[in-house]
């Protein structure tokens, strides 16, 4: 089964994945790390994710060594070899992933690494819970449960804002919440107004509001869509 959540940053899909995972015994990919992996790579390479050239991009992309592992603690991400799961979690890494998401050849390359990731993990599992902005709309538009996750600008600013004190106290200390904000808005103008896969809604999905219900809540409106679908006849 492939259970596919999208929603804008700091909506709360990444935590109810996590846990819907959990509790189906399912693996959860994090797309959105796959692609603040890719912009790690651009800040380490000194490429620019504003217009960069075609052929930086692939040569980047052709020595990107980019692996997921999945155990008890969860998905680990590896970059170059190097376990770079809590690098990529800063504003900096943040604001450039936005942008090169939007970069068609690294768009293109990080979805077939999300089908085949979730190929692999939905026969050994028996299904698969993935996050981002576009799994419902491209990466896997027959998703068997797709779920869009959206909340207030400022309960999303708010979450983010703690995420960041609390993980990376060192490089984040300065950061304002009304900076928070701003970077929250300038990334859902990108997320819904680029060519490229847009942040929309996908048909058939099912809308969660989480500005006003908890993380339990979330997941078992998820879980519920699930045993739903589980049990539908197939015609």
């Amino acid at each position: 089964m492939i259970i596919a959540i999208d929603g804008p940053a700091g909506s709360g899909k990444s935590t109810t994945a996590r846990a819907v995972a959990e509790q189906l015994g399912y693996v959860y990919v994090d797309t959105g790390a796959m692609y603040r992996t890719v912009a790690l790579a651009f800040i380490r390479n000194g490429v620019s994710a504003e217009s960069p050239s075609a052929g930086k991009v692939r040569g980047l992309l052709a020595n990107l060594r980019l692996d997921m592992r999945f155990g008890p603690d969860g998905m680990r991400i590896f970059l170059d070899d190097q376990d770079v799961t809590g690098d990529i979690r800063t504003r900096q890494v943040t604001e450039v992933a936005s942008r090169v998401a939007a970069i068609p050849q690294v768009r293109e390359r990080m979805v077939q690494e999300q089908r085949r990731l979730a190929g692999i993990q939905e026969k050994e599992r028996g299904g698969v819970v993935l996050e981002g902005r576009d799994i419902g709309t491209i990466v896997f538009p027959d998703a068997d449960v797709k779920v869009f996750m959206d909340a207030s600008e400022e309960m999303r600013a708010r979450r983010r804002y703690e995420e960041l004190q609390g993980k990376d106290k060192e490089k984040d200390s300065n950061v304002s919440f009304q900076d928070v904000l701003s970077d929250i808005r300038a990334r859902d103008e990108r997320d819904v107004s680029r060519r490229l896969s847009p942040l929309r809604k996908a048909e058939g999905t099912i809308e969660i509001d989480t500005s006003n219900i908890n993380l339990h809540e979330q997941v078992a409106m998820v879980i519920r869509a699930v045993r739903e679908r589980a049990n539908r006849p197939i015609v």
